[in-house]
């Protein structure tokens, strides 16, 4: 009663609207023009990536990886461990996500938002309701720059207003707007861009490519002035000009030979541009750029003194470095704002997203090799129980291997031709403890803390119904009474296998009620549970939750004697 009472309060407690500690806004600040919230340069950073083509790689190289990662959602488990969670296959919120509105997929969603994130520093999501309907229907992302914050001086945001293309203004509350964005140290309520920091830099390539270009139209030379002695009247003044124009502007009047009267000289008055040095300057430019989003050179396509080794080394830290950090940010999004919306469908659920981290083939190998030694040593001291000592390594489980000849499920009467074809090579070719191994590997389960008869019988080719002539009378019985502890008929016993069941709230009802079911052999086992894993009446599928349970082989106990 006390935990439950607690739970409410706590629940109660983290429900609750709390006021602003501090305000964070002025009595009279509004976003009209205020200093928080104002975007009137989010135009002007988003049509940048279009501005030099550093900039362009970028940001689609950066959406791109982004967009391609799977995605799926999970239930948590109890352990707090993700290798423990159960995946759901069949959700309102995994709909939505995969496909957030009827235009756009998941993927095409996922590149548009990063797009506005990494230029403008933020990415808003609107979510779209049918009327009298709770639930998101629909996923719109939309420009940071049509999207203003309302203050709230005690609750910190009231909601948003979203100014349309032909400027109407469009009010939206806090549960239609899903934000996310880079803190900015100056404004809690917008993102902060890297283009900021690189607009000079922006502007100078922009500047550098059309002083370039101006360059090739006027003939490919640079400014100058025509020195004319005398004065020239007004219609010899246009005609000279017309003339030069027509015959010296433009590529295709290159090097041309210039002709002028009137005593007139040709002046240089600016400099080359081999002296403005243009090609140092753009890769200034384009240094400065990727400095701003912390990419290297082979991050967009710059492969110069890169070989295999270096290529798949650049794939990783992409990855871990540029992709994962986004990545992130969408996760927290999802299952701290999208989730909630659910209510109670979605209590127990995260959204987590496929490692987009190459694998590293060396270092896998070395890793299972290490965990394969550590587990025959361990096997080896005797001490543990195999799938004991699988689970200390790390490794999966893993059905022992069936001995030669046999698959581990033989009849007591197949077990006892066996035993007398064995009986023949004991103390001739192998030993006692060799014999009864062979057979515990064809599945018999003889107890191997059975002692070796004093004496052994007299060898011999025999029926198979009893000893052949000279050998004392009852010796037979007695060496197979003595290898599977009271004769071939408990054989059958000593084979069984339990079924085990993980019990949690999880667990639906008959895999609760099979737990602990034994059968005598393991393809009975099997039956039930398909390759020793997963009962075949299990109705956690209908819940999106995969069967945990599985079959083991039974421990001999007291009981069994």
């Amino acid at each position: 009663m006390a935990r439950t009472l607690l739970g409410a309060i706590l629940n109660r407690a983290g429900t609750a609207a709390t006021n602003l500690p501090v305000p964070l806004v002025g009595r009279s600040q509004t976003y009209s023009g205020g200093l928080f919230g104002s975007r009137r340069d989010a135009e002007a950073q988003m049509r940048a990536m279009t501005a030099t083509g550093t900039l362009f790689s970028i940001v689609d190289r950066t959406s791109n990886a982004t967009a391609q990662v799977d995605w799926k959602l999970y239930r948590k488990a109890k352990s707090g461990r993700p290798e423990d969670r159960v995946e759901v296959t069949s959700h309102a919120a995994l709909d939505l996500w995969n496909r957030p509105n009827k235009f756009m997929p998941r993927q095409e969603f996922v590149e548009a938002s990063t797009q506005h994130y990494d230029l403008t520093g933020e990415t808003e999501w609107v979510i779209a309701r049918a009327p009298g309907i709770k639930l998101p229907l629909e996923m719109w992302p939309v420009r940071p720059d049509r999207m203003t914050p309302q203050p709230d001086r005690e609750t910190f945001l009231k909601g948003w207003v979203y100014t349309s293309p032909d400027g109407e203004q469009i009010p939206l509350e806090l549960d239609e707007v899903i934000q996310l964005r880079r803190p900015n140290p100056l404004d809690p309520y917008r993102g902060l861009s890297p283009v900021l920091s690189i607009l000079p830099d922006l502007d100078t390539a922009r500047y550098a490519a059309e002083w370039s270009r101006a360059f090739f139209l006027n003939s490919a030379q640079p400014g100058g002035i025509i020195e004319v002695p005398v004065h020239l009247q007004d219609h010899e003044f246009d005609e000279m000009r017309e003339r030069w124009a027509e015959q010296h502007k433009g590529v295709g009047n290159a090097h041309k030979v210039a002709i002028v009267e009137y005593g007139a000289k040709w002046a240089d008055r600016t400099i080359s541009q081999r002296d403005m040095q243009f090609v140092e300057l753009r890769g200034a430019t384009s240094a400065a750029i990727r400095e701003a989003y912390g990419i290297p050179k082979f991050a967009i396509g710059d492969l110069d003194d890169v070989n295999r080794a270096t290529a798949e080394a650049a794939k990783a830290w992409f990855a871990e470095q540029l992709t994962i950090p986004r990545l992130e940010r969408i996760k927290g999004a999802l299952n701290n704002e999208l989730l909630p919306m659910y209510g109670p469908t979605a209590e127990g659920l995260e959204f987590d997203y496929e490692n987009p981290v190459p694998a590293d083939a060396e270092t896998e190998a070395a890793t299972l090799t290490a965990r394969a030694n550590a587990a025959k040593a361990l096997a080896d001291a005797n001490l543990w129980a195999p799938e004991g000592i699988l689970s200390a390594v790390g490794l999966p489980e893993m059905a022992p291997a069936p001995g030669m000849g046999g698959d581990g499920t033989i009849s007591p009467r197949e077990l006892g031709d066996m035993i007398q074809s064995i009986y023949l090579g004991v103390g001739v070719v192998i030993t006692w403890d060799e014999a009864r191994d062979i057979l515990n590997r064809a599945g018999a389960g003889l107890d191997t803390n059975v002692p070796a008869p004093v004496s052994m019988p007299q060898r011999g080719r025999r029926a198979a119904s009893g000893p052949v002539e000279g050998e004392p009378e009852g010796s037979w019985p007695e060496l197979v009474a003595a290898l599977v502890e009271g004769g071939v008929p408990e054989v059958e016993g000593a084979q069984r296998w339990v079924a085990v069941a993980e019990l949690d709230d999880n667990t639906c009802q008959p895999c609760r009620d099979n737990d602990g079911q034994t059968y005598k052999n393991r393809a009975q086992a099997y039956k039930d549970y398909p390759g020793g894993s997963g009962y075949v009446h299990c109705v956690g599928a209908e819940y999106g939750n995969d069967c945990r349970c599985k079959v083991v082989k039974r421990r001999k106990t007291e009981d069994d004697e």
